[in-house]
């Protein structure tokens, strides 16, 4: 038997489109146990959606790694339990793909290492923004260079906070991505790659301003925020509140509030009330970084 936890993860965080990644202290687990009988159980988030046959992500991603390793799949119990919300911004999926890989690692004779569990896990999700913060803990810059991934840990200041403001619909990554244009002024790219540069700085200080100055974007948000209903007040709000800097988790439609001072629970309640503008229900949660990434606890 073996139980892996893996954490929540927020992408972009503002500029850093498809680079720049955070793990969150909200988990799922993933559990094998051996058993006569192939099955799926799922508790959490997700019931009733997630499919408990072998379409589900987590047997999928653990399938294509013994398939890597010429291991015969096992006959498991592949017992789930989910907080992270689906198609949320949260890396609901780059969870489910770490979580398969590593509970699967333990089953081959030879094991993967960790940068190889990372290029396979970019291999299934298709960039590494969100698998490279779950695999390895806290914030991390990462790039692709053909089949392989280079991440590199940031330092994250201790004390800030980090508000999610969770609506009460979904937005597929891919309706996501087809609302961005295929080419961006070359003003806009640098406008970007500037303010994700002071962004990694911005984090490990936990400076108010230069994390308000970072967070800024026109590489994704401005095309995406149409939709999010409530977007532009949401925003509003936390900042009013005190919140650093405000912007959407991943894709959206979650939005993401770094507290570096103010009343986080303040802050939580006014995007809430934000979105309720717009006639949408929402939850709030208070979550740290998660500094040790995915890992084996059983």
């Amino acid at each position: 038997m073996v139980k892996v936890r893996v954490p929540a993860t927020t992408a972009n965080l503002g500029p850093g489109f498809d680079c720049l990644g955070l793990a969150l202290s909200l988990y799922n687990t993933v559990e094998m146990l051996p058993s006569h009988t192939w099955g799926i159980e799922i508790g959490g988030e997700g019931v009733g959606d997630l499919p408990l046959t072998s379409d589900n992500l987590v047997w999928k991603a653990a399938c294509r790694l013994w398939f890597c390793a010429g291991v015969v799949p096992p006959s498991i119990t592949l017992r789930l339990h989910n907080e992270i919300p689906l198609s949320r911004g949260l890396g609901s999926s780059s969870a489910a793909i770490i979580g398969g890989l590593m509970a699967a690692n333990t089953f081959v004779p030879e094991p993967l290492t960790a940068g190889a569990l990372l290029d396979l896990a970019t291999e299934i999700e298709g960039h590494p923004d969100n698998v490279a913060p779950a695999l390895l803990g806290g914030a991390v810059a990462s790039v692709t260079q053909g089949s392989r991934v280079t991440a590199v840990p940031l330092r994250v200041y201790p004390a800030l906070m980090f508000v999610v403001c969770v609506p009460d619909f979904k937005l597929s990554t891919h309706l996501a991505r087809k609302a961005l244009p295929a080419t961006v002024p070359y003003e806009d790219a640098v406008f970007n790659l500037s303010r994700s540069v002071i962004m990694t700085k911005a984090l490990e200080l936990g400076d108010s301003e230069l994390l308000s100055l970072a967070s800024q974007d026109r590489l994704h948000q401005p095309y995406r925020q149409y939709l999010i209903p409530g977007f532009a007040v949401v925003c509003t709000n936390a900042l009013r509140q005190g919140a650093a800097a405000v912007m959407l988790s991943g894709a959206g439609p979650t939005m993401l509030a770094i507290v570096t001072h103010a009343d986080a629970s303040a802050v939580g309640q006014s995007m809430v009330a934000g979105f309720a503008m717009q006639g949408i229900t929402s939850r709030f949660q208070i979550l740290e970084q998660s500094s040790t990434g995915a890992s084996i606890v059983q």
